[in-house]
Order: structure tokens, then sequence, then C-alpha cells
């Protein structure tokens, strides 16, 4: 925990040279949570890393490092003062999906059957889709190398992702005789790339490249490898630069309306949330401040 202490210094000092409230210099929730397979840190003042830590194996999934990422970020979400969130891998991988050494079982289904307790590991993985979708702060993937399975779901499942030029994806699902649709893949991947590209590479399980990933629009930004992190970063500033309240209703509103049945709903959705969003304090300190050319100080209220 010493090397989160002194980020937590380091973050509450620059907080509050930004003019952020007292609130928000309290030290941040993921303190003293215990992870071994998660790092945790504030590489700067309102970004929180979470840190994929299993080298040795690509950082593939256990049931300890699933869990622990639950609880991260659910610790994250928590967090007030965090205005966005990076993962990224340990190592050179960003994370090969499950460990084919073994998952482990997940606690209560030790004396269930083999399609039971498969089921449930199932389940208590795919449960990361829907918790990254309900984080309010937008997450930003830093894809550092390999991501396949269960990782380029964790990637998917990401508000925005950006990747190295090492970065290499895949779900080979059906190379092994199950379903290349796992863990809310095929919901998500046709809806960033569009079906038909969705549907060629689900169907083949094939790997494809870093180039081909900016190519089809799936990553943001492709970049060498000693810049990844960085440029996660540089996109958690811009976020910050808009109000912390704008961004929430901005996140879910996006991902409900790729769930909303049509336009109209959407569209009333939106009206709702962009007025709800007018009434608050930071919006006229924003209409003030945009006026002025002055910098704003957004206070999430």
């Amino acid at each position: 925990m010493a090397r989160q202490a002194g980020l937590r210094s380091a973050g509450d000092d620059a907080s509050r040279r930004s003019g952020t409230p007292t609130a928000r210099t309290r030290e941040p929730s993921w303190i003293g949570i215990d992870v071994d397979n998660i790092l945790i840190s504030q590489p700067a003042p309102g970004v929180t890393q979470l840190t994929l830590n299993r080298p040795e194996r690509l950082n593939a999934l256990t049931y300890d490092l699933v869990t622990e990422l639950h609880d991260a970020l659910d610790a994250v979400d928590r967090d007030h003062a965090c205005r966005a969130v990076v993962i990224t891998g340990a190592g050179r991988g960003f994370c090969a999906g499950l460990d084919l050494n073994g998952f482990g079982t997940v606690p209560g289904t030790e004396t269930f059957g083999r399609p039971q307790q498969g089921m449930a590991v199932q389940q208590y993985i795919a449960r990361l889709v829907p918790h990254m979708r309900d984080v309010r702060q937008p997450i930003i993937s830093a894809i550092n190398g390999p991501c396949a399975g269960g990782g380029f779901a964790i990637a998917l499942a990401s508000d925005i992702r950006v990747c190295s030029e090492s970065a290499r994806f895949g779900t080979a699902f059906v190379r092994l005789g199950l379903s290349g649709c796992d863990i809310g893949v095929s919901w998500m991947l046709p809806r960033l790339i569009g079906a038909s590209r969705a549907w060629e590479l689900l169907l083949t399980g094939r790997v494809f490249d870093s180039a081909e990933a900016d190519k089809l629009g799936l990553v943001t930004e492709r970049v060498p490898d000693d810049q990844i992190v960085d440029t996660a970063l540089a996109v958690a500033e811009r976020i910050k630069a808009n109000s912390p309240f704008g961004v929430w209703m901005t996140k879910e509103v996006m991902w409900s309306n790729l769930e909303t049945g049509s336009l109209q709903a959407g569209i009333d959705m939106e009206n709702r949330t962009q007025i709800m969003a007018s009434m608050t304090e930071d919006t006229r300190r924003g209409m003030a401040g945009f006026l002025s050319r002055q910098p704003i100080e957004w206070e999430n209220k």
C-alpha cells in the first residue's frame, strides 16, 4: 500500500492546485482494498489506472483476477474525485483471455456438476461487461499487446480504446469448437465496427493486428508501444476538461441508446437528460466560462 499512499498524496496536492473542492481531496476509495492481481494507481489527478497484473500469463483471467477487477470497479465508481479510468496490462500483453491452466471455481458451486460450474464461471466473467458500462467514469483501454477472448471483451466494453503497434486481437472460440459469441462480444462488436465485418471476424476466429484494428475503427489511436499509457492519459485529460455530470450523463445515455428500440425513444431520453443537466450549477458555470473565455472550475454541483 506504500505505492498507493505516495500516489494519493501527489494526486491530492494537484487536486488542490486545480481548484477542485475540498471533498475531492479525501483519499481514493480504493485505498486499502485487498488486491494482488490488479495494480491500482493514480497516474494523474482525477485518473485511476487499473493494471491487470499477471504478466507471466499475459494477464489471463482467473477467478481471483476477475474478482479483484469487480472490486476495483466498485471502488472507482464510489470515488467522485476520479474522472476517468485507464485499464491496461502489465508486461507485454493486455489480456490473453481465460487462463487455460484453470480459472478456478466460483465459491458455492463446488458440489455442482460440470455444466453448472461452467455456467457460474461464464456468468461471473460476463458480468464484467455491464459492470464496466455502469461505472460512471469513462473507461479507456490502453491495449498494449495480445488482446484475446475475455480480454477482447474487456476492451470492447470500454468506452474508448487506444492500442500499441504490437497489439493483436482475436476471439478463437470458434476454432476451439465453441461459439464465437461470448462475454457480450457478439452484441458489442457489430455496434462498433458493423455487422458484416464482425461476422467475418467471429466466424473465422482469425487474429488481426493493430493496423487492421485502426482501419476498422475499433481503436481511436494506434501509437508506438512506449506511448500507449501516455496516450490514454492524454485522452483522460481531455475528458477531465468537461463537467463531471455532463461526462457521466454522456456515457450513460450513449450506452442506453445502443439498447433503445427506436429513434424517438432515444431522443426522448436525450431531452430529459439534457434538461436535467441544464439545471446544475456546473452548467451555469460552464456557460459563463464559455462566454468569458475563462477557465472553468467544475464543482460537480
